[in-house]
């Protein structure tokens, strides 16, 4: 199967689903956004749509912004499966008719998320315990778009994840991190940590805390990712 991810900074690579796509044995294809033409929609495959720090309505600013939405709805609307991470979610959310917001409060950290129970009779997640600590990095959220159920909350943000028709997926939070990749946001963003906030941990915390619970969040993305992919 292809495996098709849209990218929107260097930092943001795939992380945990190129080694899931590796294991699978899936070919993995990149669009840099701010760089490369949008491909031709292909017969088939999983669409994944990445994070980065800008906004997902920023398209006066971004000018591959619009195509990629385009691009999107156009993937929707063929049946294919699509997963987006943080950014990746609005902006999913956005051209399924939802909107973008600021959250209360910047969440940069690792935090639980707990199934609704929405979430608990959902197949997509199927093998997600009742809560589970995750890592975060964003300062906006999505408001659900109709149509969508809700499937993951938590104590900082509301709206934590949610799923269109049961195989489209939206998470605001990060499973795919790995020491590469969070070290690369790390030191691309290092000045969204100096901001004061009650959900923001120093740079040493969130590089401490991959270790802790990492195969439990890797058998969660696996698992989801499978289940998209057969949807």
């Amino acid at each position: 199967m292809r495996v098709h991810v849209i990218q929107h900074v260097p930092f943001e690579v795939p992380g945990l689903i190129a080694e899931w796509a590796a294991e699978r044995g899936h070919t993995l294809t990149v669009t840099r956004a701010w760089a490369d033409e949008f491909p031709p929609q292909p017969s088939d495959g999983l669409l994944v749509v990445l994070g980065g720090p800008m906004g997902a309505a920023d398209d006066d600013a971004l000018p591959w912004l619009g195509p990629e939405k385009r691009y999107i709805a156009e993937t929707i609307a063929a049946g294919r499966p699509v997963l987006g991470v943080c950014l990746g979610a609005q902006i999913i959310a956005l051209v399924l008719g939802g909107s973008v917001r600021r959250n209360r409060e910047t969440e940069i950290g690792w935090y639980p998320v707990m199934l609704t129970p929405e979430g608990e009779e959902s197949p997509l997640f199927a093998t997600w315990p009742a809560e589970v600590v995750v890592g975060h990095w964003h300062g906006d959220t999505f408001e659900l778009p109709e149509g969508t159920q809700p499937v993951l909350s938590s104590e900082h943000c509301r709206n934590q994840a949610f799923v269109f028709d049961e195989r489209v997926v939206g998470l605001q939070f990060h499973l795919e991190w790995t020491p590469e990749l969070l070290g690369g946001m790390l030191e691309a963003c290092a000045d969204e940590l100096a901001v004061p906030g009650p959900a923001i941990t120093p740079a040493a915390g969130l590089l401490g805390g991959l270790e802790s619970g990492k195969e439990q969040r890797r058998d969660l993305l696996f698992a989801l990712l499978d289940r998209l992919v057969r949807s």
